[in-house]
């Protein structure tokens, strides 16, 4: 009797264990949200235009990010007088980068458009995350350059996994490692986020973010304009012909 009585105990503990940590993760997100304007202004978001420019190499590339929420996504860059873009939409996908040889859009793969559905989401898939199916598991702390921040792994309703880190003064997040397929392997993508600003809207993004864009090649893309619910024509998220 005893032993039964210690391993329902044992159970209950590793249960309540379980519970406080995903309290824990959910009440992170929540105060990240908070930080970056709060739930409220971000579901107001229906479209976001950001403007910006990276130096890799001594060569600039400037890159325009459009989101029409849960309608369209498209990245545009520009580099050494060429220009290529990425469109998505809830059902196809399109690539142009004619730096890389290609002379038409060619199209995404079904996998690759859902891959990238999370891109579709203007308003941060943290907002209402339970709502939208995706889940969180708190993960305890790790140092990032000197801070010990809250550590969370953030998985999307597709599938895709994240793990985010947050400063545990200001709640914002500074890194995230996101894995994605490339080339039918699955590789770390590690992104950093600085310089945090409050729009006229009441929403607070990143102006500095650093990412990878090849084998130990890292570009500081820096954001020069921000515009919220600008009016889209539906006609940016169709590939030129």
């Amino acid at each position: 009797m005893r032993s039964i009585k210690f391993l329902f105990f044992l159970a209950t503990a590793c249960l309540s264990f379980s519970i406080s940590f995903a309290q824990s993760a959910d009440e992170i997100i929540s105060k990240y949200v908070s930080a970056i304007g709060g739930a409220d202004n971000w579901k107001k978001v229906n479209t976001v235009v950001m403007s910006g420019s990276m130096s890799m190499q001594g060569t600039e590339i400037s890159l325009v990010r459009t989101v029409a929420h849960n309608k369209g996504f498209k990245n545009e860059i520009s580099v050494m007088g060429m220009s290529g873009y990425q469109i998505l939409t809830p059902t196809e996908g399109w690539n142009f980068m004619p730096f890389n040889g290609q002379t038409a859009p060619e199209a995404m793969t079904a996998d690759d458009v859902k891959e990238g559905q999370n891109d579709l989401d203007a308003q941060g898939a943290v907002v209402d995350y339970v709502a939208k199916g995706h889940s969180a598991e708190y993960l305890g702390k790790e140092e990032v350059d000197g801070t010990e921040c809250h550590k969370v792994k953030f998985t999307y309703k597709n599938g895709k996994n994240e793990t985010m880190f947050f400063d545990p003064a200001s709640y914002y997040l500074i890194k995230s490692i996101a894995v994605q397929k490339a080339n039918d392997q699955e590789v770390e993508i590690t992104t950093t986020f600085s310089n945090y600003e409050k729009l006229a809207e009441g929403v607070v993004v990143a102006k500095s973010i650093s990412l990878p864009l090849g084998p130990g090649v890292n570009a500081d893309f820096t954001v020069s304009k921000i515009e919220i619910n600008k009016t889209i024509d539906p006609a940016v998220f169709t590939p030129a012909k």
